[in-house]
């Protein structure tokens, strides 16, 4: 096994591990979520509240050694108030930059869907281009950027839904789900025997060290074949029936980053088909426009990824 890749490998699990101390019975999302850190990517959390969405993000960034901030989104809340703006002070008699909340390494975007079309905006180009224009200047993000939204998938009064180019700004679309009986009650358990509800956590990374796991992902070997399974995943969603607006390439690459980044928290230097049947539907699911016919079909899109995943055919891969 490469140094490096046992090094991500490595880290990845230890930081999983520390996250689990808090977040019981989430591994596979919590994977998930390691997976796109590495990545490079946007989250988007939909689900009911009180399923720890805020308390995963914050934990993972503890654990990893990077800023917080928590934005919480209103239909008042406008686009200064999250990338910040120019203050006079009188005593120097100038302008001085005052920078928002989005300077930060991980945002959570609490109820993203709260926000005026104008507001939800000012997050677009930070999430593109890793930066923030004010008054004509530009300022740049800190290094690893990473945007985790959330949303609550009944409540729609008073809401404002994410257009689809934002949407398709987003690596994967996730659901928390409720823990299992035997979860909850550990949950229970933790917390009486700790006495209290707030658990600190260790930092196993930092921000410059991330930075370099995140390139070594790049130098993990994707065969031609798998490159063209990729393909034909997304170009399937496109000739569906069902959907109106197929996935963009950004589907293609989000699939192509994520598989990579999950073969190297397994150990591997190189990416096998279940990498990218994975992420396909965190992926793709939130890419697709239905037919009409389906909007009001909760699970309709997951249903629709599912099928295209068992049709297309898998390339077979020597692991030698």
């Amino acid at each position: 096994m490469n140094v490096e890749v046992a090094k991500v490998a490595t880290l990845g699990a230890r930081v999983i591990q520390e996250v689990e101390r808090v977040v019981i019975g989430k591994r596979s999302l919590l994977t998930q979520i390691m997976a796109s850190v590495l990545a490079g990517g946007h989250i988007l959390l939909e689900d009911f509240p009180g399923l720890a969405k805020t308390l995963i993000a914050k934990s993972v960034a503890t654990a990893l050694g990077l800023d917080f901030k928590r934005i919480q989104f209103t239909p008042d809340l406008l686009p200064g108030d999250i990338t910040g703006s120019y203050i006079y002070d009188r005593a120097e008699s100038r302008f001085e930059i005052r920078k928002g909340p989005i300077f930060a390494h991980i945002i959570l975007a609490d109820e993203i869907n709260r926000a005026s079309p104008k507001t939800q905006s000012a997050l677009l180009e930070a999430m593109q281009e890793r930066q923030v224009t004010l008054e004509g200047e530009t300022l740049k993000l800190p290094e690893p950027f990473m945007v985790v939204a959330t949303q609550n998938p009944i409540e729609y009064e008073g809401t404002f839904p994410l257009p689809e180019a934002q949407l398709d700004r987003f690596l994967m679309k996730l659901a928390v789900g409720y823990p299992s009986e035997d979860e909850e009650q550990e949950i229970l358990r933790r917390r009486r025997e700790r006495r209290s509800d707030e658990l600190p956590l260790e930092r196993v990374t930092n921000a410059a060290e991330l930075l370099e796991m995140c390139q070594v992902i790049e130098g993990v070997h994707v065969d031609p074949d798998i490159e063209r399974y990729i393909v034909s995943l997304v170009a399937e969603t496109r000739r569906d029936t069902r959907v109106s607006v197929g996935a963009s390439p950004r589907g293609s690459l989000a699939l192509l980053k994520l598989a990579r980044a999950r073969a190297a928290l397994e150990g591997r230097e190189y990416v096998l088909p279940d990498d990218v049947k994975t992420f396909a539907g965190p992926a793709l699911v939130h890419r697709l426009i239905l037919e009409p016919d389906l909007w009001m079909k909760r699970h309709a899109a997951d249903e629709i990824i599912d099928s295209i995943v068992g049709a297309v055919p898998v390339p077979v891969i020597d692991e030698a």
